[in-house]
């Protein structure tokens, strides 16, 4: 009886058929474990191929032995536009040391698709008959995944040349890997003194008095955030220039991952002198008016009142109330100055907050003569927790409190609601009274139209404004069923709520 090839026995998976192949070659092919093709070292045509080869070349044996390696590929030539019969015989060596020929081949029913094949040609001997023994190795998804890693870095280097700022990343044990030039010109050293550099290294470590927060605080505990929690460190430190200068920076960093593993670190930088010295100059500035401010209106204030007590004249009297009044509207856009200078020095991040207790918070710090005068309803449910910053509950005081002043009824009414809107992840928070409304030139706030001769005369709607930007919500005004303001906030509904 007939044995066919792949039933068993010394001749193992090598696919049958016709042609002059000896058992021997059969089985040093069934033998190899990845795809191997045998070809006629003059022709290259070829004579036997074994199952991980057909596996591979989706092709049956017999279409195969039909075959050379110039017709198994796409156009009868390399990749590199080489003739395949030339190539083979350029890498075929029969001393081990074989080269290879990189191909494509062909599409196969229908299939648009082709494969990056590599071919390592070798002389063989077996059984007294001369062979050429092909390696075939699928490079395909290989050369894919690299040309996409060659496209990301591309990417990245475009961002790298682009990006405004500092841009370099460290290794696993923070030393400096690659860098964009902007990092090169911050530190003022060349490329190669970088160079496995330790990031603390070029940065004033703080001191044992110092905040963690203050100026230099130390970039060893941002890297120590970054590698053993793999968390984001933002703050303003001190960076120490090759010449020696002192350099406010603003540095962030974040993990690069693999897995679970915190394998490095990403670091963007950038030199904040400028806009720190402008914002001490500006925070200087705005005490001193501020306190000269608030001692000449208080001046101003006191011999008004005795000039009030002590004039007969009704129409006298008047005006200077008026002046009473103009002085402490001035005090107290001082006020709501120093509150801003306080807001913009935080720089507080959102938090979750009880909205019923906010509110409550905002009425009860109302001065008390507003606050008697008003009728202040309130309807916001319990349980409802909002995303905002702590100073959520000054802007909602800020807004009831204008509210109750620019209204001249006996006794103003202001409604504060709040309802959980249907997406339910944002809620919004609604005051509303039966005032006067809100002049244009004060929306203007909103909605950037402000002008040097047409703008808001107060700090209070810019301060709201503020407050709300930084806890992520939206504000918006408009007309109430009673003809006075509506001003709508809506906040997102924090998810530990």
């Amino acid at each position: 009886m007939e044995r066919r090839e792949g039933d068993g026995g010394s001749s193992g998976d090598l696919p049958s058929g016709d042609g002059p192949v000896s058992p021997a070659l059969r089985s040093v092919l069934s033998a190899m474990p990845t795809p191997a093709l045998a070809c006629d070292p003059e022709t290259h045509a070829i004579r036997a191929a074994n199952s991980p080869a057909v596996s591979l070349l989706d092709r049956e044996p017999a279409a195969l032995r039909v075959l050379d390696l110039s017709t198994l590929t796409a156009a009868g030539t390399t990749v590199d536009g080489d003739s395949v019969d030339t190539a083979i015989d350029r890498a075929r060596t029969a001393d081990g040391d074989a080269g290879t020929v990189a191909v494509e081949t062909e599409a196969v029913d229908g299939d648009e698709s082709r494969q990056r094949l590599e071919l390592t040609p070798r002389l063989s001997t077996v059984d007294g008959d001369e062979w050429l023994i092909v390696g075939v190795t699928d490079v395909t998804d290989r050369l894919r995944a690299e040309s996409q890693l060659r496209s990301q870095l591309r990417v990245t280097e475009a961002i790298a040349s682009t990006l405004p700022g500092a841009l370099f990343e460290c290794t696993a044990n923070g030393t400096l890997h690659r860098w964009n030039d902007q990092f090169a010109a911050d530190t003022g050293y060349e490329g190669r003194e970088l160079s496995s550099t330790e990031l603390t290294s070029l940065f004033v470590e703080s001191g044992p008095d110092r905040g963690s927060d203050a100026v230099g605080a130390s970039v060893t505990e941002m890297l120590r955030r970054v590698y053993r929690d793999g968390d984001i460190a933002d703050r303003e430190v001190t960076l120490l220039t090759r010449a020696g200068e002192r350099v406010a920076y603003r540095l962030t960093l974040g993990p690069i991952t693999d897995g679970d593993e915190v394998v490095g670190a990403i670091g963007i930088g950038e030199d904040v002198t400028a806009t720190s010295l402008r914002e001490e100059r500006l925070a200087v500035l705005t005490r001193v008016l501020r306190h000269n401010f608030r001692n000449d209106l208080n001046v101003v204030t006191g011999f008004t009142e005795r000039a009030i007590e002590a004039t007969d004249d009704p129409q006298r009297a008047a005006e200077l109330d008026r002046v009473v009044d103009t002085a402490e509207r001035l005090l107290r856009v001082g006020e709501t100055a120093r509150k801003v200078e306080r807001l913009l020095a935080d720089r507080p991040d959102p938090q979750p907050l009880d909205l019923r207790e906010t509110v409550a918070e905002a009425i009860a710090s109302l001065p008390r003569d507003p606050r008697e005068r008003a009728e202040i309803h309130v309807d916001v449910p319990g349980g409802v927790t909002v995303t905002a910053i702590g100073y959520l509950a000054e802007a909602l005081a800020e807004l009831v409190d204008n509210a109750i002043r620019h209204n001249d009824t006996e006794h103003p009414r202001v409604e504060i609601s709040a309802a959980e809107l249907p997406s339910e992840s944002w809620t919004s928070l609604v005051v509303d009274d039966d005032g006067p409304g809100i002049p244009p030139a004060e929306r203007a706030v909103l909605t950037g139209e402000e002008t040097p001769l047409d703008h808001a005369s107060g700090l209070g709607l810019w301060y709201v404004s503020w407050i709300v930007g930084a806890s992520g919500g939206t504000l918006n005004i408009t007309e109430s069923s009673d003809g006075g303001s509506r001003i709508e906030i809506e906040l997102k509904t924090s998810e530990t709520g």
